[in-house]
């Protein structure tokens, strides 16, 4: 059997998203800045899933700018967040501890130009504290960017809290909301979030598409110079494909929502308490406050490569942590902001379910896993010594 329980890294595409793509194609091949028919005909395409992307998440056509996807959408707000605060002699920035490297990476590169950046802590259960969050805010504060959900432990942010404070202060709220965006209801016209990045790949759209939202009135600067494309901050002839499968997709995500979001967390807790059957292992972050399909633990004793090489040899995709870092050798940043211990967290696996998973899929991953947690530990050094001190507590 085939399992694919890594939906969290990216989606299949889904077939109203293809559907929704072929015209494109094949026969909408106009340039949506040309004045003739065909160009006419590519532009009202492209609008009309301006508007529908708008419609999904409560707000304003104008508001949604097309990108590449999450990282470009994160590194597009956070920047033009920041120039606009140094403008005003602003030049503070807060984040948490456990952003995608999107986010991460682009605020040190601003600390490197000047900028400082409070990096908030997000403790043993995933979340950062909202009154935390209040007492790191400061008059040259220019900028709170916290993400909707976690991409590796799937913990959900008090989002609407966190904006609050910020739109309480004066102070621009960014939100990645990559993991959360087709899976989790967001109404734009009441939350306080000032800009949201979101990425069609990880709601069965395609990749290399996404948005950025910025609410009216917050000043975006140019990304790309040129023609006058995305409002004339992004210049570039529209990826039409794309965007019409983004659109197609998304909205049947938030179709289904509410009934994927049932049967699949019916799933993902199948599969917690058979991890949990598990000796010596341990779920990571709030199992309340939490994305629909993800499960994230750690298995003392083990190598996380070596339990995704295993599990693939049993046809089971699955991840150590996130797809931006698969390269790494280090342990997940993510695990260790939670508190994780270093040779702990190299034992990580992240299991992410959405509703193309079936009950027959978790159970052969039930049926596969203990054994091969087992038979690595049998070869593993590091957990024969652990399960000396297993013993020696038990006694």
């Amino acid at each position: 059997m085939f399992v694919y329980a890594d939906n969290a890294a990216t989606t299949k595409l889904s077939q109203e998203a293809l559907a929704a793509m072929m015209p494109a194609l094949t026969d909408l091949y106009g340039n949506p800045s040309s004045l003739h028919q065909a160009g006419r005909e590519a532009e009202a395409a492209l609008w009309d899933a301006r508007e529908r992307i708008a419609a999904c998440f409560s707000a304003k056509p104008r508001e949604i700018y097309f990108t590449s996807g999450g990282s470009e959408s994160d590194n597009w707000a956070i920047r033009s967040a920041a120039e606009t605060g140094a403008r005003k002699g602003k030049r503070h920035l807060i984040t948490s501890a456990f952003e995608h490297h999107a986010v991460l990476h682009t605020l040190k590169k601003l600390e490197k130009e000047g900028f400082e950046v409070t990096y908030l802590p997000v403790h043993e259960d995933g979340l950062v504290r909202p009154e935390e969050l209040r007492a790191a805010i400061r008059e040259d504060t220019a900028l709170v960017t916290i993400m909707y959900a976690n991409n590796e432990i799937g913990t959900i942010q008090p989002v609407e809290e966190l904006g609050a404070i910020c739109r309480e202060k004066g102070v621009l709220f960014h939100t990645d909301a990559v993991q959360a965006a087709g899976h989790l209801p967001i109404d734009l016209s009441a939350a306080p979030i000032d800009m949201m990045s979101f990425s069609g790949h990880k709601f069965h759209g395609p990749k290399g598409v996404g948005g950025l939202y910025v609410r009216t009135g917050v000043l975006l600067r140019n990304l790309i110079e040129g023609g006058a494309q995305e409002f004339r901050k992004r210049a570039g002839t529209e990826n039409l494909p794309g965007i019409l499968g983004m659109a197609a997709a998304l909205e049947a995500s938030c179709r289904n929502m509410e009934a994927s979001a049932q049967r699949v967390s019916h799933m993902r807790d199948r599969l917690l308490q058979g991890i949990r059957s598990i000796p010596a292992t341990r779920v990571n972050g709030s199992l309340t406050h939490r994305m629909p399909g993800n499960l994230n633990a750690c298995f003392e004793g083990i190598e996380g490569e070596s339990l995704l090489l295993r599990l693939d040899l049993a046809g089971i995709c699955a991840s150590s942590g996130s797809a931006c870092t698969s390269g790494s050798l280090e342990p997940s940043h993510v695990l260790l902001a939670i508190g994780v211990p270093k040779e702990l967290a190299h034992g990580s696996l992240r299991l992410s379910l959405d509703e193309t998973n079936t009950e027959e899929e978790v159970d052969h991953i039930l049926e596969k896993l203990p054994g091969i947690v087992a038979e690595l530990r049998a070869m593993s050094p590091v957990w024969d010594e652990a399960g000396q001190r297993m013993k020696a507590v038990e006694v």
